[in-house]
């Protein structure tokens, strides 16, 4: 029997100890505060912050194409280099609207010539109506007196004087009428020489016109001629460049992009976000470029339509078959003036960012007027 007791106690399964199971209760009650940790953060954070990080840096990107047709000659910028508005870029072949431009002047030349001429024609066709005036004047005054001659020998010749003999008579009468189809013929003339001065006036009004219109035309070939230039529009700094010296480029066909100066963040908030967010508001901006850096930043303004909206296909909504998907808001976020320079040069359009709104923060001023 004494020798079965010492069995019987190794074959019954150790329990377990105080130590043990003190153990476990810590384990579980660190398990549980963690837990409890993690979604009071998350309850905190959901009710006091709005974050999203379908964020991205944009910018004014500008698209430089030439207005004219023709071989580049010379291209004066490198990759990712900083310019000023007015600096040259790229320069075209300009022998052809070169040869243009001199072909109107020398049409202006012989319109002037042209001009010139009929302005003097026209100065000798008013003398000519100034003389054949005056010669009418002396025509009507010798017709006054023939006419006078005619009556006083009409008068002297009646049935009962006869003071005139027929032939004094008939030649009183053919000279006043010689003298009437001389000053007619002179009327004549004076009109037909007013119409031709009158004519001449036609043909130079004609040729301003057409002076105006080779005026508009040289206007249109020097603007020509001087597309042949590109200038940077703005400042900022190159990118996307596509261009080089011989290449055959087309009129709007783009060689080049100016990365202007100046960037901001447009965040895609969920439409449920947009409640408590108020233009001015200040926000803490991360971007991926930077890990651990903070930016501050502002709201500035909310886009007057979803992402969807302005899609190339919008989503038509009035079908039988409909799943409501929650939408997406852009809001415009701008960079604190403060952020540092050297930082702001480096960040550049189509980075991607973290945007957090702490709503805890007092109303803007701006939003409060």
């Amino acid at each position: 029997m004494s020798q079965e007791a010492p069995a019987n106690a190794a074959a019954q399964p150790a329990g377990p100890t105080p130590g043990s199971a003190r153990k476990a209760k810590v384990i579980l009650a660190l398990i549980a505060v963690a837990g409890l940790a993690v979604v009071g953060r998350m309850w905190w954070r959901s009710t006091y912050f709005e974050e999203t990080d379908n964020a991205y840096v944009e910018g004014y990107i500008s698209a430089i194409a030439p207005r004219v047709d023709g071989v580049v000659t010379r291209v004066l910028f490198e990759d990712n280099q900083k310019v000023r508005a007015g600096d040259v870029l790229v320069e075209l072949d300009p022998a052809d609207y070169a040869v243009r431009v001199e072909e109107i002047k020398a049409r202006f030349l012989e319109v002037d010539a042209e001009l010139l001429k009929l302005g003097a024609d026209i100065e000798q066709g008013e003398a000519r109506v100034r003389a054949l005036t005056a010669r009418s004047a002396r025509r009507l005054a010798e017709l006054k007196r023939h006419r006078q001659d005619a009556e006083r020998q009409l008068a002297l010749r009646n049935q009962d004087i006869k003071a005139v003999t027929g032939t004094e008579l008939d030649a009183a009468i053919a000279a006043r009428d010689g003298a009437q189809a001389d000053y007619t013929a002179q009327q004549e003339e004076i009109r037909a020489a007013q119409a031709g001065v009158e004519a001449t006036r036609s043909s130079r009004a004609v040729l301003l016109a057409r002076k105006e219109v080779l005026a508009a035309r040289l206007r249109d070939a020097e603007l020509q001629l001087e597309y042949t230039t590109l200038k940077a529009p703005v400042d900022g700094r190159i990118g996307n460049k596509s261009v080089e010296v011989g290449d055959h480029v087309a009129k709007g066909q783009r060689l080049v992009a100016i990365i202007q100066d100046g960037v901001w963040v447009t965040a895609n908030f969920k439409e449920t976000q947009l409640r408590d967010l108020t233009p001015g508001q200040k926000v803490d901006i991360r971007l991926d470029t930077f890990p651990g850096e903070r930016i501050e930043g502002r709201v500035d303004s909310f886009a007057p339509a979803s992402g969807a909206k302005f899609a190339l296909l919008p989503p038509e909504n009035a079908t039988g078959n409909f799943t409501k998907i929650v939408q997406r808001v852009p809001v415009k976020i701008t960079f604190s003036p403060e952020t540092p320079k050297a930082l702001m040069e480096r960040v550049v359009p189509g980075m991607s960012a973290l945007i957090e709104v702490d709503l805890r923060q007092e109303p803007p001023k701006v939003a409060a007027q």
